[in-house]
C-alpha cells in the first residue's frame, strides 16, 4: 500500500508540471518518442515475441493473440501515431466561451488537465504508448496497469516515452507502469481518490463492471462492442456485400467489429444469398435466425447453424456473426437499443429518411451511414489515436482522445468590482 502510496503521490506532482508544460515540449516529447520507437523496434519485437509465447503457453485465443501482436508493421503504426498526436492543436488553454456580465466582469470557460488517469488494459501493448500520449498531449500524468500478458512489451514501449521524458527535463513519473499481476494493488489504487482524478478500464465487460463496483474513482467505460450493421431495402447490393464483409472480417478482434447483421424483411433473401456467401467464402462462420433458416431454401444453407437469444447480446470477437431479419428500419433500431452495447451502429441505404430516422433513433455513441463499423477508431476520426470509446453518456462520448481528456474551470477578469 505504501509502495501505491508514493507511485500516486509522484504521478499528482507529476501532473502539476504537465499543467504547465508548453505545446511546443509537450509535442517535442511525442516526437523523440516516435524516434526512440522506430530506433529500438528490434528491442520491442523481441520483447513482443517473449509475451507471444507465454500467451500461447497459457492457451490464449486467437483474438487476444492478435491484440497482443507487435510486428514490424504495427510498430511502425505506434511511431506515426505518436507523431500525429504531436501534430494536434494543444487541447489545453482553449477558450470555450467567453462572456461579458454588465458589470464589466469578463467570464472565460478555459480547457484544463483533468489531473492523474489510472488507465486498466489487458493484451493490446500500443495502449501504453496510446494512452501514454494521449494524457501527455492533454497535460495529465497517467498509471497503466497493463495485463500481465503485455508486461514485456508494455516496458519496452515505456523505455521509449522514459527517454524522451528525460531528455525534455520532465519527471519520469508522468507516466508510470505498474508491474504487477496483482488484484489487491489495482483495488487499492481503486480507492486512492485524493490522487487519482479518473480511470480508465480497456478490456472485457467483466473487468469493468468489477472496476466500476469497487471505485471510489469516477470511470470511464469503455464497454463491449457489440455492432450492428442493418441493411436495408433500398440499399445498394455491391455495396452492402463489401461493407458488410469489411465490418465484420477486416479485424475481427476489435471492438468496432460487427457482431450482428440485420436484414430489412424485403431484401433478406435476395441480399442474404450474396452477403451470406461473401463472409463464408472469407472464412467466417454465420449463424442465422429462425426465419432465414427456413426459407434460404438452398440445401447448403439449411446447414447454416441457427443463431440462439444468446447471440444477440454475444460479442464474439472472432470470425462468427449473426443474421436476423427485421420488418424495417424502426424494428432494426428497437433491436439494437435492446440487445445493443452504445458502442457503434451502421445503417446501409440509399433512403435519406431512413438514414436519418437511423441516425437519430439509435443510442449509441458512434453511429454511422453507408460505411464499416471498423471505422470506429479515434485515428480514424482524425484524432491520432483514442484512449478507448466510451460508451456512458457523461463527460465524454465515443473515441476518447485528447480534447476529450481534458475538464475546464472559468476564469473571472475584473477591474475592482464588488458584488453588492
Amino acid at each position: 500500500m505504501n509502495k501505491l502510496k508514493i507511485i500516486a503521490e509522484r504521478s499528482k506532482k507529476a501532473s502539476r508540471v504537465l499543467s504547465t508544460t508548453s505545446p511546443k515540449v509537450k509535442s517535442n516529447v511525442l516526437k523523440y518518442a516516435a524516434v526512440q520507437v522506430k530506433k529500438n523496434a528490434k528491442n520491442i519485437e523481441n520483447a513482443n515475441k517473449k509475451d507471444l509465447r507465454i500467451a500461447k503457453s497459457k492457451g490464449l485465443d486467437d483474438a487476444m493473440i492478435d491484440r497482443l501482436l507487435l510486428d514490424k508493421s504495427r510498430i511502425n503504426a505506434i511511431a506515426k501515431s505518436l507523431n500525429e498526436i504531436a501534430k494536434w492543436p494543444d487541447p489545453v488553454g482553449k477558450i470555450i466561451s467567453k462572456t461579458k456580465r454588465p458589470n464589466g466582469l469578463e467570464i472565460h470557460k478555459v480547457s484544463v488537465p483533468i489531473g492523474v488517469l489510472l488507465v486498466i488494459y489487458e493484451s493490446r501493448p500500443n495502449v501504453t504508448t496510446d494512452a501514454s500520449a494521449l494524457c501527455l498531449k492533454s497535460g495529465n500524468s497517467v498509471i497503466l496497469k497493463c495485463g500481465s500478458e503485455s508486461l514485456n512489451s508494455s516496458k519496452a514501449l515505456l523505455n521509449c516515452l522514459d527517454a524522451s521524458l528525460e531528455k525534455y527535463k520532465l519527471p519520469i513519473s508522468c507516466v508510470q507502469l505498474l508491474a504487477t499481476s496483482s488484484r489487491k494493488a489495482v483495488a487499492d489504487l481503486l480507492k486512492m481518490d485524493d490522487y487519482i482524478d479518473v480511470v480508465i478500464p480497456r478490456g472485457g465487460k467483466s473487468l469493468i463492471k468489477a472496476i466500476s463496483k469497487i471505485s471510489k474513482i469516477p470511470v470511464l467505460k469503455h464497454l463491449d462492442g457489440i455492432c450492428h450493421t442493418y441493411v436495408d431495402d433500398t440499399s445498394n447490393l455491391e455495396m452492402a456485400t463489401k461493407v458488410v464483409l469489411n465490418a465484420k472480417m477486416r479485424r475481427t478482434g476489435i471492438c468496432g467489429a460487427t457482431e450482428t447483421l440485420l436484414l430489412n424483411d424485403n431484401i433478406k433473401i435476395t441480399h442474404a444469398v450474396s452477403i451470406i456467401d461473401n463472409l463464408i467464402d472469407s472464412g467466417c462462420e454465420v449463424r442465422v435466425d429462425e426465419y432465414l433458416a427456413k426459407n434460404m431454401l438452398d440445401p447448403y444453407y439449411q446447414k447454416l447453424k441457427k443463431a440462439t437469444s444468446k447471440d444477440w447480446e454475444t460479442e464474439y470477437l472472432a470470425p462468427i456473426i449473426s443474421v436476423k431479419s427485421v420488418k424495417d428500419v424502426k424494428e432494426a433500431i428497437e433491436h439494437i437499443n435492446l440487445h445493443g452495447s452504445n458502442h457503434t451502429d451502421a445503417i446501409i441505404t440509399s433512403n435519406k429518411k431512413n438514414a436519418e430516422l437511423f441516425l437519430n433513433g439509435v443510442d449509441s455513441s458512434i453511429v454511422m451511414h453507408n460505411t464499416s463499423t471498423q471505422f470506429a477508431d479515434g485515428g480514424e476520426f482524425g484524432m491520432g489515436a483514442e484512449i478507448g470509446i466510451s460508451t456512458g453518456k457523461l463527460h465524454a462520448r465515443g473515441p476518447v482522445g485528447a480534447d476529450q481528456l481534458t475538464t475546464f474551470k472559468y476564469v473571472v477578469k475584473g477591474k475592482g468590482q464588488l458584488r453588492s
